[in-house]
């Protein structure tokens, strides 16, 4: 995971398989739903209201959105503090964690 000069900060998430919640991030609300799947974690995630990416396979040091024309004010990626493991939601805020920059690297 690359960033230039960009500041990362982590979003609290629960250790449940299945949540959603909303958070302010770059004076944006943004709302997030996280469901982990015997495939995998998969996110969906709306900003200001309109969803902006639907079931997004969630993966180790990976950008979400990975472009501005999603229209979010940045992008998330889940990290493994412990290893290189795809995100299980049983380590949630503890191994796993989601980060989040601010803007769009040039």
């Amino acid at each position: 995971m690359s960033s230039t000069d960009t500041t990362l900060v982590q979003v609290p998430i629960s250790a449940v398989p299945a949540q959603m919640f909303k958070i302010t991030l770059a004076e944006q609300t943004l709302q997030i739903a996280l469901r982990q799947r015997s495939t995998g974690l998969y996110a969906d995630i709306w900003c200001a209201g309109a969803r902006v990416l639907s079931g997004v396979l969630c993966q180790d040091r990976t950008w979400l959105a990975r472009t501005a024309a999603t229209g979010l004010p940045g992008d998330l990626a889940f990290m493994d503090t412990q290893g290189t493991q795809d995100p299980q939601s049983t380590g949630f805020g503890t191994r796993y964690v989601l980060l989040w920059r601010t803007g769009w690297p040039a």
